[in-house]
């Protein structure tokens, strides 16, 4: 028997009640075919694509994802299919993480059928629903204050002293500001969604981590208010010292997983 040279890479589930239109879909990863749709039931398709294997096989591909910029490209590429099917709105798409393969597109279907009550249920709590994504993060000093500080520096120990702890006093109170801010605005932006996750705040020596870092499921019907409630709550992170920056819509990548393990 001859040996396969390609393996099927799987993009994303879509419940659609009619195959999906493939008119002016992306062409996907580099190196792949252009993806079709292939049934699981009458309703739940697959886009899946065959992909070389001597530039996806593991023993190829584990040294090449070394190379950021390909598996930047990759990865763009995969989300350009993700979201045109996305955008259909009478379709439900699931999509699956970067570099999912299988040795066959009977397989693929196999694993996707074991999981069907799992993909069943995730697509119940994302229906009729988009990913938006919100970023906190701390404004840098700017110039004309550090100017400032230089032009009062004290001319004694004493004062310098003082001067040091109301530095450190003035810092502990913006920094408390931002947080502050950050909390009330993922719980005024959480009214808005179905559901929300944030993100573990990380820790990162040098830069400037963010102090927030969420997800929000948001229906159509409230997407208007909840990107009016972002913009207010931007004007008041603002106004503490922070920037906050709002992103998509996004395919649920953020909330799937849950979903399709919950009983």
């Amino acid at each position: 028997m001859a040996k396969r040279k390609t393996a099927v890479y799987l993009y994303c589930v879509v419940r659609a009640a009619r195959r999906p239109s493939l008119a002016r879909v992306p062409a996907g990863v580099p190196g792949g075919r252009g993806p079709e749709a292939r049934p699981v039931t009458s309703s739940l398709w697959l886009i899946a694509a065959d992909v070389p294997l001597d530039v996806y096989g593991p023993a190829v591909l584990e040294p090449r994802l070394r190379d950021l910029d390909w598996v930047s490209e990759t990865a763009l590429a995969h989300e350009a299919v993700v979201e045109y099917f996305s955008k259909s709105r009478s379709a439900v798409v699931i999509p699956t993480k970067l570099f999912t393969m299988f040795s066959s597109i009977e397989k693929a279907v196999a694993d996707v059928e074991a999981g069907k009550a799992g993909i069943e249920r995730a697509m119940r709590h994302i229906a009729g629903s988009e990913e938006w994504g919100v970023r906190i993060t701390r404004q840098a000093p700017t110039r004309a204050a550090t100017t400032a500080g230089s032009a009062r520096r004290p001319k004694t120990g004493a004062a310098f002293l003082a001067a040091r702890k109301e530095a450190r006093d003035a810092s502990a109170h913006a920094r408390a500001a931002t947080l502050a801010a950050a909390e009330d605005a993922f719980a005024r932006l959480g009214r808005h969604a179905r559901d929300a996750q944030r993100r573990p705040r990380r820790e990162e020596p040098g830069s400037n981590p963010p102090i927030l870092e969420a997800a929000f499921l948001v229906t159509s019907a409230a997407r208007a208010r909840f990107k009016a409630e972002a913009k207010r709550q931007a004007a008041l992170c603002e106004a503490v010292g922070a920037d906050l920056t709002l992103t998509g819509p996004w395919p649920a990548y953020n909330f799937i997983g849950a979903a399709r393990e919950s009983a």
